[in-house]
């Protein structure tokens, strides 16, 4: 994993996936990462994550920069666009692959579960990733490449989950991350195991954001990543991935979340409006900017 030079200009980016409208939220990030790239005399980036390229939509695109530029937000053009990049995250599948860090895995949902299960019913406390999710419990971790080969050639389903154990003898050191905040610096530790053996790509799309915001984020020269404190955990994968592919590792400003009355945080998928919402009731940019959390909004 390189380090940032220090002479580097200062990169930051916001990031957005377009299947919905941007939220308040959103408009927190963006406004943070360009705040920053102001105050450091750099650069802030746009780019579009649309590998999920059964839920992206072009309008959502266009409302994107429409409601970016309302905010009053400039960025340089071209705009990276995920959708188009997949040889590049396939290639670093590949690399990945070439030295036997990553395993295809057939075992759906239902079946993960069922193991799981299985395991817990014999007394097992079985562990969950910092996102709250049950680890995998390896059932393809150690198939025999003769079984291996026979599934890929019968046409399943499949994806492509990291070896973390694997992943993390190679690296053979404790992983850290310098994290901006609260107006200084500081290094903290990363603990990638936790995740167990995440899901790097599938069959049908050769990436997953673990895959292809690393990569992108090294080909953008990103120096800092802005982006919201429920991504915070994630940093602990992106690093190990950074090493392993030998890509710059950047620093990272994890920011407070936006949430509603009741404390809970703003989301597409809980069907929050967008801000553009806001503004086509006819609300002024002052008046919007004043719902945010300081410095941008007055609660």
């Amino acid at each position: 994993m390189k380090p940032m030079e220090a002479t580097q200009k200062f990169i930051t980016r916001f990031a957005p996936s377009p299947n919905g409208w941007l939220h308040l939220g959103h408009a927190y990030s963006a406004l943070t990462a360009a705040r920053a790239a102001q105050q450091a005399g750099g650069r802030f980036l746009l780019r579009i994550e649309d590998i999920d390229i059964g839920r992206a939509r072009p309008h959502f695109v266009e409302g994107i920069h429409q409601d970016l530029e309302w905010l009053g937000l400039e960025w340089p053009a071209p705009v990276m666009v995920q959708s188009t990049r997949f040889d590049a995250y396939q290639s670093a599948l590949d690399k990945l692959r070439d030295e036997g860090l990553v395993y295809p895995c057939w075992a759906t949902r239902r079946e993960i579960l069922a193991a799981i299960e299985d395991k817990t019913k014999r007394g097992e406390d079985w562990p969950r990733d910092p996102d709250g999710a049950p680890l995998y419990p390896g059932l393809y971790r150690h198939l025999p490449e003769t079984n291996r080969k026979k599934l890929m050639w019968e046409g399943g389903a499949f994806c492509w989950r990291l070896d973390m154990a694997k992943a993390l003898a190679l690296i053979d050191t404790p992983l850290t991350y310098t994290e901006h905040g609260a107006g200084h610096a500081e290094t903290l530790p990363l603990d990638p195991a936790a995740f167990g053996d995440v899901v790097l790509a599938r069959k049908d799309v050769p990436t997953s954001y673990h895959l292809a915001v690393v990569v992108d984020d090294a080909a953008q020269g990103v120096t800092q990543v802005t982006r919201g404190q429920d991504l915070k955990a994630a940093t602990a994968v992106h690093a190990v991935l950074q090493k392993l592919l030998d890509l710059p590792q950047p620093d990272y400003l994890h920011h407070a979340l936006v949430r509603d009355t009741s404390g809970r945080r703003l989301s597409k998928q809980a069907g929050d409006n967008g801000f553009r919402e806001l503004r086509q009731q006819g609300m002024r940019l002052e008046e919007v900017l004043a719902l945010l959390p300081p410095p941008f909004g007055d609660n």
